[in-house]
């Protein structure tokens, strides 16, 4: 019999009952029922559920043992009774009867727990990233990114590209970020710099006739961590081509994409989808036009407009702040807030003006909640729309899809 294991903890089934294994990995989790003693033992592959009777020759070994602590076992694998079945293991169906246990490392008590995965302070999960790494969220995280470059890597080869590697060291080129610099020792007072991407290399990999490269690539840049992307490093999909249109680069990156995302949107049964046909495109003024940004998230459905010829006779507004801006070349967008006015208090509203004031540096951020009119309609008493003509009000409405209890920024 092996050393360590003849099966792995995610690997035995109701197949095996019967068969004497041995297994290898971490004590999870240990419970105690009336003297019999249950642990679930982890590896990278699962859990199984092992059972030891009191008595047998590894119980006080195990009863005095702390959780993460490294054991290998042998042991019998028997049926669990029909009421006893765990579902949500892959190995629910069986546990093991242990007899001998060896103590490959014994664990100390731990400064943050693994089994449960309670919030901790992330300075102490990045002080002990070694425990942090065994909890089951962060595990299957890595796994998921190792699965999602191993998709990329497939695809992007059966797409017609070969893969490179580039340097690492280099000389400087900056890319709109401060280089990471390496002191040399041959050269002292000279520096390497730290590639903020390949630009340069995949550039001359071009002009040397390679004609279609990718590789997952590390890049630095010393600059602040944004929403999209870790302070210091992070690997992108970096691709060049030769001879393209831009129709061709399209069509080779749009089914790679696609592909992985659609590959992974089920992963750990999240059950999100992706939408089947060819990626939107967005001329850029109209993405800047409908959203305020050239990289939109379709997800959310409100989208801007230019209401500023509704603005530009202020004898029919009452509100002539919106058309001098008009009359200077400015305009004036809507932003629709579906329910914002049912829902949301007059707070809120004044909250986002003093958000706009100090962020962007406006003057203010007009805002409109709509009420149902006393002779029906819809009008409003906020300042903006409140000495609209009412016929002038509805078309504006029409046009943005609001009706009473909605609101509308400008």
């Amino acid at each position: 019999m092996h050393a360590y294991r003849t099966h792995t903890c995610g690997e035995l089934r109701k197949s095996h009952v019967g068969e004497t294994v041995k297994l290898s990995g971490w004590l999870h989790r240990r419970r105690d029922h009336g003297g019999v003693m249950f642990i679930d033992l982890r590896d990278h592959y699962g859990l199984t559920q092992v059972v030891f009777n009191p008595g047998s020759p590894g119980f006080g070994t195990v009863e005095r043992l702390r959780a993460e602590s490294v054991i290998t076992l042998e042991g019998k694998v028997v049926a669990r009774d029909e009421s006893l079945v765990n579902p949500n293991l892959t190995t629910g169906e069986i546990e093991v009867v242990a007899g001998e246990v060896s103590v490959q490392s014994e664990a100390a008590e731990l400064p943050l727990p693994v089994f449960g995965e309670p919030e901790y302070p992330e300075d102490i999960r990045l002080k002990h990233r070694y425990l942090d790494l065994r909890r089951e969220t962060l595990h299957k995280n890595m796994v998921l990114r190792s699965q999602v470059i191993a998709s990329l890597r497939r695809r992007m080869i059966e797409q017609g590209f070969t893969e490179y590697q580039t340097p690492i060291l280099t000389a400087s080129s900056p890319e709109g970020a401060r280089d990471f610099l390496v002191p040399s020792r041959l050269h002292p007072g000279e520096f390497y710099a730290l590639p903020q991407a390949p630009q340069q290399f995949k550039q001359l990999l071009m002009v040397s006739g390679f004609d279609r490269y990718f590789q997952i690539a590390p890049c630095f840049r010393d600059e602040d961590a944004r929403a999209d992307r870790s302070p210091g490093e992070f690997y992108q999909l970096d691709i060049e081509m030769s001879f393209v249109t831009q129709e061709d680069v399209f069509s080779a990156i749009e089914p790679v994409m696609a592909g992985v995302f659609s590959e992974f949107a089920d992963w750990e049964g999240k059950g999100r989808t992706v939408p089947e046909g060819a990626f939107p495109r967005i001329p850029y003024a109209e993405a800047m036009a409908k959203y305020g940004s050239d990289k939109p998230d379709l997800r959310n459905p409100i989208e801007l407009a230019d209401v500023s010829e509704f603005f530009e006779d202020d004898s029919k507004t009452g509100f002539g702040i919106f058309a001098k801006i008009i009359a200077g070349g400015g305009r004036v967008i809507a932003i629709p807030a579906p329910k914002a006015a049912a829902e949301k208090s007059r707070k809120f509203f004044d909250e986002l003006d003093k958000w706009a004031k100090k962020e962007m540096q406006a003057p203010g951020l007009g805002y409109a909640r709509l009420k149902e009119a006393d002779g029906g309609g819809v009008d409003s008493q906020d300042p903006v729309l409140k000495n609209f003509e009412p016929a002038l009000l509805a078309t504006l409405l029409e046009k943005l899809g609001l009706s009473a209890g909605d609101g509308i920024f400008f």
